[in-house]
């Protein structure tokens, strides 16, 4: 099977909302849809809304300045009903539709966006509010007129068209652009355009959304149009996976998000509705950072690398639903290629690199060089599925080859701190999710997510690793305007980064979420993130 025949059988929410209701009757308006959430949502400041809980929030109540559609990839009219981009794309020009507002009666005019953009494109140092991964070489914005904004960058930028219409560029009144960064884990405090309002929260537990009644500015091409169908949605966080199932099936919740590979056939049985849309960007995959003396050498990296039997984990552990990695981005994503030859499981080789790279196999069964055992250390990634069960299965199969992985859950402060230092974590568990090449600069470049910790980026510690050649690929997927060439600059990318063993990729990761029977339009963006504006709840 098609790797893209089988991202739409996992994830039928994707054929369209208009064949949904052509099949399924009208649309019924009304009604409170409860949503059970895994995670509280931590930080709404949209460049910070990569992760799911936060993105599940700012989904409802902002709105895009464009529409990727997530059937076609292709990018669509919203806020911005057309714009311009010149030859070098180091110039954008938007015009906006007329007549929007955010919930605080603000216009959502040229200023208002430029304002925006200003501030997630060269961040608040102030306000402590940091610059956006999606856009990159970002220099100034212009009103030009009441309704159209211009966009000027100091070097090609050809992501950024795509860039407006991911969740880090949601727009939000000036109100909120006003607050520091550690004010807007308060959902009450974000005001956006969206076809929903934050009604009242429970900090930790729970958060009401209210439809806007006079909400007429849905993307131009979207099935459903004017204000949402439901009336209210609420977002109660569960925690616990059995709560989550139990709620549904018992029919106390209309949705859950985060359901795991084991109960999915439970769920199916019962006739209730599964839909696992790809995330279509970096791979679920552990990734090496070089700077810990252990995995400085390549071979010890390689041989890591053929030691982990992907196979075997998504055989043990997950479903058809998470497709076993043969890059280092998903197959449904931009510019893909198959690496599945560099990626084989052979622990027979695995055994000779590390016999060639001095580690000696000890009484134990563990190796061992100058009296130090290779011995690692990886956290454990909550929001990542079956994380730890993942990992305690790779930590079995490096045992194979006298490798011992030690698996850690921990705080979040220690393991937030911890994962920032090569010397405590010289592994770690990444992915990103994003429907452009650039998802992959947005994962490994030093001042982005930079998940190797190369040195410049995100950690607070001393690092010495830089890897310049990688660095050049990255900085030349964000500046090439041939779109053919730039595909192109992103599978030399992803065979350098194997070809380094820099991550061990493992599988494809969805977004799973179960719905009842009577839920109908039930919708995603490009990277499986949620959408409630045409959801409604058909009559019993």
């Amino acid at each position: 099977m098609s790797a893209t025949r089988r991202s739409l059988l996992a994830a039928p929410a994707l054929i369209g909302l208009a064949r949904q209701a052509a099949a399924q009757g009208a649309p019924v308006r009304g009604g409170t849809l409860i949503y059970l959430e895994q995670q509280t949502y931590t930080n709404l400041y949209p460049p910070a809304g990569g992760f799911y809980p936060n993105s599940g929030v700012l989904n409802q109540i902002t709105d895009k300045l464009t529409y990727q559609n997530p059937r076609t990839l292709e990018i669509e009219p919203w806020i911005a009903e057309s714009w311009t981009v010149n030859a070098t794309a180091t110039e954008y020009v938007f015009r906006l539709r007329p007549g929007v507002t955010f919930s605080d009666g603000t216009p959502v005019d040229a200023a208002a966006v430029a304002k925006n953009y200003e501030t997630y494109g060269l961040g608040n140092r102030e306000l402590r509010q940091p610059v956006s991964e999606v856009i990159t070489n970002y220099d100034r914005s212009e009103v030009i007129d009441p309704l159209t904004v211009r966009f000027l960058f100091k070097a090609p930028s050809p992501g950024f068209l795509q860039g407006t219409s991911v969740i880090g560029g949601g727009l939000v009144s000036l109100r909120t652009l006003a607050l520091p960064f550690d004010q807007l884990g308060d959902a009450t405090k974000i005001i956006g355009s969206g076809p929903f309002v934050v009604a009242r929260q429970v900090l930790g537990r729970e958060l009401v959304l209210n439809a806007r009644q006079d909400y007429n500015w849905g993307p131009a091409k979207h099935p459903h149009q004017g204000r949402a169908l439901l009336d209210t949605i609420r977002i109660i966080v569960t925690g616990e996976d059995s709560v989550r199932i139990g709620g549904l099936l018992a029919g106390q919740a209309h949705v859950i998000r985060q359901v795991q590979a084991y109960d999915e056939e439970r769920v199916r049985s019962r006739g209730f509705q599964i839909f696992a849309p790809s995330t279509r960007g970096v791979n679920n995959s552990i990734a090496f950072r070089p700077d810990n003396p252990m995995v400085a050498d390549i071979r010890v990296r390689r041989a890591l690398l053929h030691a982990t039997n992907a196979a075997e984990v998504v055989a043990t552990l997950f479903s058809a639903n998470y497709p076993q990695a043969t890059s280092v981005i998903a197959s449904t994503a931009q510019g893909y290629v198959n690496l599945a030859d560099r990626l084989t499981f052979d622990p027979g080789l695995s055994a000779r690199l590390l016999d060639e790279a001095g580690w000696t196999m000890g009484a134990n069964g563990v190796r061992a060089k100058d009296g130090q055992e290779l011995a690692l250390t990886a956290y454990e990634s909550p929001p990542q599925p079956r994380n730890k069960d993942t990992l305690q299965l790779v930590a079995q199969q490096w045992a194979r080859v006298g490798v011992k992985l030690n698996v850690l859950a921990g705080d979040l402060g220690s393991r937030t701190v911890d994962s920032l230092d090569p010397a405590r974590t010289p592994v770690a568990p990444a992915m990103v999710g994003r429907a452009d090449p650039d998802v992959i600069r947005s994962n490994y470049y030093p001042t982005t997510r930079n998940v190797l910790l190369q040195r410049g980026g995100v950690s607070q510690r001393v690092q010495s690793f830089v890897d310049p050649e990688l660095n050049a690929l990255l900085e030349a997927i964000a500046a090439e305007t041939d779109p053919a060439k730039r595909l192109a600059l992103t599978g030399e990318v992803q065979r350098y980064i194997i070809d380094k063993a820099y991550v061990i990729p493992l599988f494809e990761e969805p977004q799973v979420f179960a719905a009842a029977p009577r839920v109908r339009g039930f919708g995603f963006e490009a990277v499986g993130r949620p959408s409630f504006y045409g959801t409604w709840i058909a009559a019993r």
